[in-house]
Formats: C-alpha cells, sequence, structure tokens
C-alpha cells in the first residue's frame, strides 16, 4: 500500500511539473497579473507622451487589428541634440503574432517635413522630436502611423544588461576603426553579447547601411525573443525602472501591457524585415542616401498588404530581401 502511494505522489508530481511547463509562460503572466500588472502600468505613465493634437487610434481596437509604430533609436547623450541614428516603420499583427519592420537608411534623402527643404531623414528628429519624424516618415513612405516609440543608447544599453544580455548572431570580429569613429571590437561567436556590445552592434556602419539596417531587425527579434523567455517576465518591473526617461511612446500603458500579455501567450512572434536602399551622393560635399524608387514602391506595397486586417495569414507579402542573412 505504501508503495502504491509513492507511485501516486510521483506521477502526481510528473503531470503536475509536465503541466507547469507547458503553461509556464501563462503561469507566469498570470503571476504578473496578480503581482506587478499595477506596479508596471504606473512606470509607463513616465514614459508616456502623447503628441500634441494628435488622435491615437482605439486601443481596444488595435489589440485585435494590425496598427503601426514608429520605432526611433535615439543617439542623445545626455542635454546632447539628439537624432533618430535608428528608424523603422512597425505593422503588428497581434491575432497572428506577426511584425513588419521596414528600415529606413538614417542618411535618405527626402522632403522634410515642416521646415520645407530636403535632407537626412535623421534631422527631422533633431529639427522637430517625434512630431516631425512622424510626419516626415508618414510623407516618405505615404502611410499613416498610428504610434511612436523611441528609446536613447544608454536605455537599450543598461536594458540588454539587465536581461542578462542577448544571443547575438555574429560569426567574426566585427572592428569599429574609422579615422572619425568611435572605436570598438566585438568579438565573434561569444553566447551571450552586454548591452555595450549590443549598442555597438546596432550602430556599427562601416561595412554598409544595408548591413547596419539588418543588424538593427536581427537585434530586435533576438531581444523579443528574449522577453518572451519566462525567466525574463519577472524582470518587466526593473526593466521598465530602468527605460524611465530613456523610453518615450504615445501607446498608452495598459495599451502596452494587455498587448504584451497577447503576443506572449499567443504564438511564437514571427518578424519579417525589409530595408529601403538607394544610391550615395554628395551635395554640398555631404554625404546623403538617395533611396531606390522601387524600393520605396515595394515598402509600400508591403505596409498595404500587412494594414489590411482582411489579409490572411498566408497571403502576407514577403520582402524580395526577407532571406538575405548578414
Amino acid at each position: 500500500m505504501k508503495r502504491k502511494t509513492i507511485y501516486i505522489t510521483l506521477a502526481v508530481l510528473l503531470v503536475a511539473g509536465a503541466t507547469a511547463w507547458m503553461f509556464r509562460t501563462q503561469l507566469a503572466v498570470m503571476a504578473f497579473d496578480l503581482f506587478m500588472a499595477e506596479e508596471v502600468e504606473n512606470s509607463l505613465q513616465r514614459s508616456y507622451k502623447p503628441l500634441e493634437g494628435s488622435q491615437a487610434p482605439d486601443p481596444v481596437m488595435l489589440q485585435s487589428k494590425p496598427f503601426s509604430v514608429m520605432l526611433l533609436g535615439s543617439d542623445q547623450r545626455e542635454n546632447e541634440p539628439a537624432r533618430s541614428d535608428t528608424m523603422i516603420y512597425a505593422v503588428v499583427r497581434p491575432k497572428e503574432s506577426k511584425v513588419l519592420l521596414i528600415s529606413v537608411p538614417r542618411d535618405t534623402y527626402t522632403d522634410i517635413i515642416g521646415r520645407g527643404s530636403k535632407d537626412k531623414i535623421t534631422h527631422a528628429f533633431a529639427f522637430g522630436g517625434h512630431q516631425m519624424a512622424k510626419d516626415t516618415m508618414e510623407a516618405f513612405l505615404d502611410q499613416r502611423i498610428d504610434y511612436y516609440a523611441s528609446i536613447n543608447f544608454q536605455g537599450l544599453k543598461d536594458v540588454v544588461d539587465a536581461m542578462g544580455g542577448v544571443a547575438l548572431p555574429i560569426g567574426k570580429d566585427i572592428v569599429n576603426k574609422g579615422r572619425d569613429h568611435e572605436k570598438f571590437t566585438i568579438e565573434a561567436n561569444k553566447p551571450i553579447y552586454n548591452g555595450e556590445e549590443a549598442l555597438n552592434y546596432v550602430r556599427y556602419r562601416e561595412d554598409s547601411d544595408f548591413n547596419r539596417a539588418k543588424r538593427q531587425q536581427v537585434f530586435l527579434d533576438v531581444a523579443a525573443k528574449r522577453l518572451r523567455q519566462p525567466d525574463q517576465i519577472g524582470k518587466v518591473p526593473e526593466l521598465i525602472e530602468i527605460m524611465g526617461d530613456n523610453f518615450q511612446t504615445d501607446m498608452q500603458p495598459k495599451f502596452i501591457i494587455d498587448l504584451a500579455k497577447q503576443m506572449l501567450t499567443g504564438g511564437k512572434v514571427d518578424m519579417t524585415s525589409f530595408t529601403i536602399m538607394g544610391d550615395g551622393m554628395r551635395i554640398g560635399g555631404i554625404y546623403y542616401n538617395d533611396p531606390d524608387l522601387e524600393d520605396v514602391r515595394e515598402a509600400r506595397a508591403l505596409i498595404d498588404n500587412w494594414m489590411n486586417p482582411d489579409t490572411k495569414a498566408e497571403q502576407l507579402l514577403k520582402p524580395r530581401d526577407a532571406d538575405v542573412q548578414i
């Protein structure tokens, strides 16, 4: 009888353990709801910066339908003027856990809306902050942007360190050695890279703007995968607190929380990326990227397709360079 009781107990423990493993993400999200959600929502209020006069979409509707976000990585340090070192138009499809990333190289030559002149698209943020950057990207792509989200270099570095680093696919050493550039070396084939190395990875630009944009897309993918691991959910309040003033968005705090939980408990987040390229040119001795019009047209077609709520998952367009590896 005693042996039978032991076997039953072991069986119950195995079933309970297997169930806990299978539903570990759901259990972690439940714990988040019970113990951390209110704290995170209060912390996110610090980062909530709606644009003046803008009308954000209904957040309830956007949890089931595709929506767009302008992602900016700012090079601002302390009180220095900031430029958008990274500019990405993202389409998020919450129901399918799919994200489209359209990268626009920082040197892209285009009309700066509100300035009445052409310049590098990165300068829109320096001239007029998030609003001018948003207006300029909307005009360049001829597409509406529902939300913006930006983080500066210090915030990115600190968050990666708090996550315990990220796994980056670096097959050979990356050496920044340009005369006018900050010197650094990122060693290849390390299992985990810290915040400083991750920052240098996304900023490195001595090979090409195309590869630089690809690295930024790769970083977003590996960071998203890292955040989806159950052991990271308990760190969310710390991560939000660390980002603090280094992160700004006009997405309502509750919307961010609900969206994160929806995508955590859904299927694997699948990211598809495309980069608008062009040819280098000089005007008055200054280097610019003259965008390829075919690339711009393809980006617009991709966004139209992905933003259409009637587009089924199997009908989502794939960009030409989707399988290019760096």
